[in-house]
């Protein structure tokens, strides 16, 4: 049965490092926010780095495992060293569409979603992207900066789509009731 793949990608007004209170306040809120997707029904897995131990959550040196080498967009443009670093990415697998949206558009990370534009720039790009993967195949950094690339130059189609315009594993198109919220739009 094949799994959903979810990329999301997000430029931060600050570095991670910096002291500033909505820096702080993002990056403190993104452990409880895990720990609640992590037990959401249909949830599988999502990529971290190796060495937790070190506190980074998106970091270019971690060792991501079968999760491949981190990526990011060719258009983010910000810092790539621990000091600089101004976005948040995660790389996920779902059973569905259905478990998905319910996660991410309730509690800690609906919460999170509501105050997105006092952490995040308004870049013009997409947010996130989902697509379908065989069972057993562990989505990679760089097929998620592929498939969102994808979806930014062309829009929704079977192989990078958003909830909106998204498609079933045998590349139909599909609507599920009460997917769709128009901040999923590509413009």
């Amino acid at each position: 049965m094949p799994h959903l793949a979810l990329y999301t990608f997000g430029v931060l007004k600050s570095p991670l490092a910096d002291p500033a209170p909505l820096t702080r306040e993002f990056h403190e809120s993104g452990e409880a926010v895990y720990r609640e997707i992590d037990r959401h029904p249909g949830y599988i897995a999502r990529a971290e780095a190796a060495d937790r131990s070190l506190g980074a959550r998106t970091d270019f040196d971690s060792d991501w495992g079968e999760w491949g080498e981190f990526a990011v967009p060719a258009w983010y443009g910000k810092g790539r060293t621990a000091e600089t670093i101004a976005l948040a990415a995660t790389l996920s697998l779902w059973t569905d569409l259905r478990p998905a949206f319910d996660a991410i558009y309730a509690g800690l990370h609906r919460a999170a979603l509501n105050r997105r534009y006092d952490w995040f720039e308004r870049t013009g790009h997409p947010g996130h992207v989902f697509w379908w993967v065989t069972d057993g195949v562990i989505p990679t950094w760089q097929d998620g900066v592929s498939k969102l690339e994808h979806l930014h130059d062309h829009g929704s189609a079977p192989h990078a789509f958003t909830f909106h315009h998204s498609f079933a594993p045998d590349g139909t198109p599909t609507r599920i009731k009460g997917i769709g919220p128009k901040s999923d739009q590509v413009r």
